[in-house]
C-alpha cells in the first residue's frame, strides 16, 4: 500500500498558475506511472495528465494540453502539475493517483492509489 499527499492547491485568478505537488510513501513509487485527476462539483472525475515511471512519456487531455506540465522526481517520490493560463473551468478537486504495475493510461479506473485531493478554485 502506498500513501499519497497531494498539495499546492488554492484559490487563483483566471490567467495565473499554480504548482500541485503529490509525495509518495514507499520505495516502489520510481516503478509507478502517476497521474493527476479532477473532478469538478456535480461532474465525473476526469483524466488530466500522466507520466510514465522514468518520466521519459507524458500524456495530457486535450483540455489542458499546452497548459500543463507534468513531471516528477523519483529521488523525492514527488510528481508535480504546473498550471498555468488558468481558467475558471479548470477550477476542481485535483487528485493524485498512481498505477502499480507501471501502466501509463489516462483510464480513471486503471489507477490503484489515490491521494485525498486538493481543491483549486480560478476566479473569474
Amino acid at each position: 500500500q502506498v500513501q499519497l499527499v497531494e498539495s499546492g492547491g488554492g484559490l487563483v485568478q483566471a490567467g495565473g498558475s499554480l504548482r500541485l505537488s503529490c509525495v509518495a510513501s514507499g520505495r516502489a513509487f520510481r516503478s509507478y506511472a502517476m497521474g493527476w485527476l479532477r473532478q469538478a462539483p456535480g461532474k465525473e472525475r476526469e483524466f488530466v495528465a500522466a507520466i510514465s515511471w522514468s518520466g521519459g512519456s507524458t500524456y495530457y487531455a486535450d483540455s489542458v494540453k499546452g497548459r500543463f506540465t507534468i513531471s516528477r522526481d523519483n529521488a523525492k517520490n514527488t510528481v508535480y502539475l504546473q498550471m498555468n493560463s488558468l481558467k475558471p473551468e479548470d477550477t476542481a478537486v485535483y487528485y493524485c493517483a498512481a498505477n502499480r504495475f507501471g501502466v501509463f493510461t489516462s483510464v480513471t479506473s486503471e489507477y490503484d492509489y489515490w491521494g485525498q485531493g486538493t481543491q483549486v478554485t480560478v476566479s473569474s
